[in-house]
């Protein structure tokens, strides 16, 4: 049986393919969270095997992922994006989940990188 390539079933730039590129680099950015929390999982003797597979995993799909959005988006764009989900994800995770200290200038350092991220979207 043929395999098929993204780029057969998604249609050129501005269409339904920058769609989901978009949403494959939501996907990525998501994914991009999961590793460091499965590698903070890992620092507790209990669930560092746990916590390994799921930043394993975590990391080839976040890569995965970020290789089909960058078929439609640029380069630097879908980098800053994944990467500004990912850092403020986590940042955010960390407050929720890991008693990670939350300050002004933090927050305000996130919005940044969030305002950041919008802009790149908005300008692509």
């Amino acid at each position: 049986m043929r395999g098929y390539s993204p780029s057969e079933w998604m249609p050129a730039a501005g269409g339904k393919g920058t769609v989901m590129s978009w949403i494959y680099l939501i996907i990525a950015g998501i994914f991009e969270i999961g590793w460091p929390v499965g590698l903070k999982l890992a620092q507790e003797f209990d669930r560092k095997l746990i916590g390994i597979g799921i930043a394993v995993i975590c990391m080839t799909l976040s890569g995965l992922f970020l290789w089909l959005a960058q078929k439609e988006i640029s380069i630097g764009t879908a980098y800053a994006v994944w990467t500004g989900i990912g850092a403020a994800g986590t940042f955010i995770v960390g407050i929720c989940f890991f008693g990670d200290i939350g300050s002004l200038g933090r927050y305000l350092g996130v919005l940044l990188i969030i305002a950041g991220v919008i802009a790149l979207k908005v300008s692509h």
